[in-house]
């Protein structure tokens, strides 16, 4: 556990130096929903896929005749889509918090008036 949360750090420190730039509340709120749109999101993603493909490989390849380990492995294919069907609803949430208060990093400049001769 300590290992985890060291690596966890590690990739952390970048992230917190950027945090000092940051100038105003929606900016912050922006960073956050920028981490965890580029980096956790697909980070879990990825976990919750290894996590259903090795139930896959316990409960077919090494479950053969051995019901525990077909037991094993149906459970964790079982965390794998709870996994997915999670970070499915928490970056649908993310999505609906950023459209409602409207922080999408998109800016949109104003046009410069053109003037019609006549």
């Amino acid at each position: 556990m300590k290992k985890i949360a060291l690596v966890g750090a590690a990739f952390a420190f970048p992230f917190l130096a950027l945090a000092q730039t940051v100038n105003s509340i929606q900016d912050l709120a922006s960073f956050i929903i920028n981490l965890i749109n580029n980096v956790a999101t697909p980070l879990i993603f990825a976990l919750a896929f290894i996590v259903f493909i090795w139930g896959i490989f316990q409960y077919f390849i090494l479950g053969g005749h051995d019901d525990s380990k077909k037991k094993l492995g149906r459970s964790l294919m079982i965390w794998g889509i709870v996994g997915f069907a999670l970070m499915l609803s928490v970056w649908g949430l993310v999505h609906i918090l950023t459209g409602t208060l409207n922080l999408n990093n998109t800016q949109q400049l104003p046009q410069p008036v053109q003037q019609v001769h006549g």
